[in-house]
């Protein structure tokens, strides 16, 4: 291995010569040995005369250089998988190796597929190109942080002290703690916080109700589950009461087809939502599609496209829609066939009888239930566009055909933010813009379906025992038993456990990073003393991993044989080999959860054969050996699934071997075609577009609900919870908005140097407001509210609407003793209270901002040597 990774970092000619190290002469007893020290002096002055001494040198016959050749592909293995991440796409990742190091890492350049070739690239094939973050995936496999052994805490949590222990003892003490939290505190007692972040593929896999820890909590028999989505919950929301379900998008081929894009809140430069979303942007763009950007900032999309910017106050999004809604209706632009044939509850002929004396969505707008016309003056107040501006954007959208309003899931990320997206569908409704070529009907944007999972996946994929909003977990441990429903958004049961508060004792993270990334952090850090067992699996340490009890060290998606799946959009499988094996003692997470079922069953005779049932293609050899096994669960779900229900002819042996597989569409892939050319019924209780939501309308106790609060069933205009028109900005008078970072994957990528180089963590501020606090760029400024501070460098810029502050979620904290992140974590600032339907108030804080002398510690790139030997040390 020594050798190999010296040949992996070489990276100059076959000339050069390797010159004796210091380190190679010096003597044991201390110093350097007087006849290798001329030698090293030798070769590096040649025949030179040593200064004051008087002695000439000849110097060693060179051999080689301290770097060697760069290493061509005929040197090297290449093989080819793909990233893993849920970054908003999966590309393909061509590792190229030597022996079993990665020496370096390109992506896909036509030739790795079936009939494929080099420089192929087209608009029905195109190439599936890795960005920035996955290409720089060898210095996080290889990191200073990477886990290699499983570690249990022997300090106080949070406080970075762990040592060494073997998988046994690991395994052996978290498997006696489970069963005596179940025994002790009932059913409910383990929360899952897994999530997509780090261990997708069809066999490994990560997630909130298709993953392998739900399915594992819920065979032993006690599992809290965290049914909230953090990045886009207000959107599934408003998808599911108006669509009925969340495929509502279209594959990103459509872009091209557009003559109007309106991205609002959205920067596909930094947050894609496909696997070629600017190859198909840059094909409208060239065919003469206009671009529209609604965002407080002016970003990178914006400038590409040369796009209409309309800033807006954060959180006020689904005022302007109303307005534009209101101009529509007014000057009568509406499409009046689409609605009469597609759309429930547009207006009073839309209504179905059994709710003719309920509210309609056209007249809420026109103000015949308030008096208050939504108009684009009275936006204007409320939101700070100009009501000329509202006027000529709605003009456009409802002129222009086809148009794609692109609702972006970040406006949504806030209090009632499931009304900016509903109001968003309602736009799209009126317009007739649905289910047509060029438009566009998403909010969530899920579009073509892909046969997902490997493993069973059967009546124990997601049992659980009660149901909480994800950030609502700290506020139910704080405060249990005296706790309401309605505060942690409980699903409802029809079981005797019906309302039961789940007595949480425990957390399981699980390719997720929840403690660094959900709301109002602080809190989180009060709540997680409560807790007894808190356990963090991983392939790096991660801020979460250094508040748990044990961290277990997972192999990455090059150290474990699985399928790549494309991230709600993208018509492709990804061939995911096993390209190195697992550096250190690393496991896949099928391999622990395997192994602990195993030592659950005999400490638990409730519990018998749980092993065989959790993992029926393995014995308990699986722990040391699951390639067999991991190929047979695969290529049965090749041949079972994919050849099966997608009559894709390709055998498993000939995809390995291609790497690839991209689907060749008949047409784009458009959302709702068939429901508008073919009159197939929408997925809702009416067949139609709900903007009357029948659901929400037949809802009689809102405190028996997962809500617990009630949400208006048609889409208005609701307050948040905070904002630059709330009373509190008196005191905080700065919106503070969280955006997704084009460096990182939520936290994902943070520590990565090459990535480092590009961008600091920082606060972007108007420069108007910057001039009023004597701020200049790279000052440190710190921000706060009652809830958190942070420290952060400051960036001035006139690409920003005054009184609002941009700073980048996912950094890792650095929480000092009195809880303030010295890293520019935002989540310090932001508000946990629950959303009715679900929405995560991220881009919800309002902060105050002044220049500080407290410390910065500007991230883990600099810190990574020192604290990865605190994590891997022996005590």
């Amino acid at each position: 291995m020594k050798n190999e990774w010296s040949d992996a970092q070489s990276q100059t000619p076959a000339s050069a010569v390797r010159f004796p190290s210091v380190s190679d002469s010096i003597d044991p007893a201390g110093g350097y040995k007087r006849r290798d020290f001329l030698k090293i002096v030798g070769a590096t002055t040649g025949a030179a005369t040593l200064i004051g001494v008087g002695i000439t040198i000849k110097p060693e016959e060179a051999s080689a250089f301290a770097y060697e050749p760069y290493l061509g592909d005929d040197q090297l293995t290449t093989v080819v998988t793909s990233c893993a991440h849920n970054c908003g796409s999966r590309h393909v990742l061509v590792a190229h190796k030597k022996g079993d190091v990665i020496v370096r890492l390109s992506t896909d350049n036509g030739q790795y597929q079936a009939g494929g070739s080099y420089g192929k690239d087209t608009e029905a094939e195109p190439q599936l190109r890795a960005c920035l973050r996955g290409r720089s995936y060898r210095a996080r496999l290889y990191s200073p942080e990477r886990l290699l052994y499983p570690m249990k805490r022997v300090g106080a949590r949070g406080e970075h002290k762990f040592k060494r222990i073997s998988w046994d003892q690991a395994l052996s003490e978290i498997a006696a703690k489970m069963v005596q939290l179940k025994k002790d505190y009932g059913p409910t007692a383990i929360l899952d916080q897994a999530y997509a972040g780090a261990s997708y593929g069809v066999l490994h896999k990560s997630d909130q109700i298709e993953g392998l820890l739900a399915r594992f909590l819920g065979m032993f028999g006690c599992r809290t589950n965290s049914w909230s989505v953090p990045s886009y919950q207000a959107t599934t929301f408003s998808s599911r009461m108006t669509f009925g379900t969340i495929q509502d998008g279209n594959e990103d081929d459509t872009f091209a087809h557009s003559k109007l894009i309106i991205m609002w809140g959205w920067n596909p430069a930094y947050t894609f939502h496909g696997g070629n979303t600017f190859y198909y942007m840059r094909m409208a763009k060239q065919r003469g599609c206009k671009f529209v950007l609604i965002d407080p900032q002016y970003t990178d999309s914006a400038a590409v496209y040369d796009a209409w910017w309309i800033p807006i106050k954060p959180n006020t999004d689904a005022a302007m829609m109303a307005a534009m809604a209101h101009h529509i209706f007014s000057n009568n632009l509406h499409d009046q066939k689409f609605i009469d044939r597609f759309v429930l509850g547009m207006d009073a002929g839309t209504l179905p009888k059994e709710y003719a004396g309920k509210e309609n969505f056209k007249d809420y707008i026109l103000g015949k239930y308030d008096n208050t016309p939504k108009t684009p003056e009275w936006a204007e107040q409320i939101c700070g566009v100009k009501a000329e501006d509202i006027r000529k954007l709605a003009d456009m959208y409802a002129k222009t055909k086809p148009a794609a309003l692109k609702a972006s899931w970040a406006p949504g990320r806030a209090s009632y933010g499931e009304q900016y997206n509903r109001m968003a569908a309602a736009l799209q409704a009126m317009t007739g813009n649905i289910g047509v070529l060029g438009g566009c009907a998403e909010g969530v944007g899920k579009a073509w379906h892909s046969e997902s999972v490997a493993y069973p996946y059967d009546e124990n994929a997601n049992l659980w025992w009660a149901s909480i909003k994800s950030d609502r977990w700290a506020h139910c441990v704080l405060n249990y038993p005296n706790v309401k429903r309605e505060e942690i958004g409980l699903w409802p049961r029809e079981d005797h456990l019906d309302g039961q508060i789940p007595n949480i004792k425990s957390i399981f993270w699980q390719g997720s990073d929840w403690f660094n990334q959900l709301t109002n952090i602080n809190k989180e850090i009060k709540a997680i003393e409560k807790l007894e067992l808190v356990v963090c699996m991983d392939s790096t340490i991660t801020p979460s991993g250094i508040w748990a009890d044990y961290l277990l060290p997972i192999a990455t998606h090059f150290e474990r044989h699985d399928v790549a799946l494309p991230w709600y959009k993208g018509h492709y499988y990804i061939h995911r080999p096993k390209v190195i094996e697992p550096l250190g003692e690393s496991k896949t997470d099928f391999q622990v959860f395997t192994e602990l079922c195993y030592r659950l069953e005999a400490l638990d005779p409730s519990l018998k054969d749980l092993g065989k049932r959790y993992n029926p293609k393995a014995d308990r050899s699986y722990f040391e050996d699951p390639d067999a096994v991991d190929e047979a669960y695969l290529q049965s779900w090749w041949e079972g699934s994919v050849q099966h229900h997608q009559h894709v002819t390709m055998s498993w042996d000939e995809f390995k071997k291609h790497g690839t597989y991209k689907f060749i569409l008949k047409e784009p892939h458009v959302a709702f075609r068939e429901q508008i050319t073919k009159g197939k019924p929408f997925e809702t209780a009416s067949g139609k577009i709900e903007i009357f939501s029948t659901y929400l309308a037949g809802i009689k106790d809102w405190t028996r609900t997962q809500f617990g609060y009630e949400i208006p069933y048609i889409p208005k205009w609701v307050e948040p919870f905070e904002s630059l028109n709330h009373p509190i900005a008196k005191q905080y008078p700065f919106h503070l908005i969280s955006p997704h970072p084009r460096w990182r994957t939520h936290s994902i990528f943070n520590n990565i140097p090459w990535l480092r180089e590009t961008y600091e963590q920082e606060v972007t501020i108007n420069a108007s407001d910057a001039q009023k606090l004597g701020i200049k760029t790279g000052d440190t400024v710190e921000v706060w509210n009652d809830r958190g501070k942070c420290v952060v460098p400051a960036y001035v810029t006139e690409r920003l609407l005054p009184g609002v502050l941009v700073l980048f979620e996912g950094a890792w904290m650095d929480p000092d003793k009195n809880g303030v992140d010295r890293a520019g974590n935002p989540d310090f600032l932001t508000l946990d209270n629950p959303s009715p339907a679900g929405a995560f108030a991220y881009n919800n804080a309002m902060v105050q901002l002044k220049k500080s002398d407290l410390t910065h510690r500007p991230g883990w790139d600099e810190l990574a040597v020192a604290r990865s030997s605190v994590f891997r040390r022996d005590m």
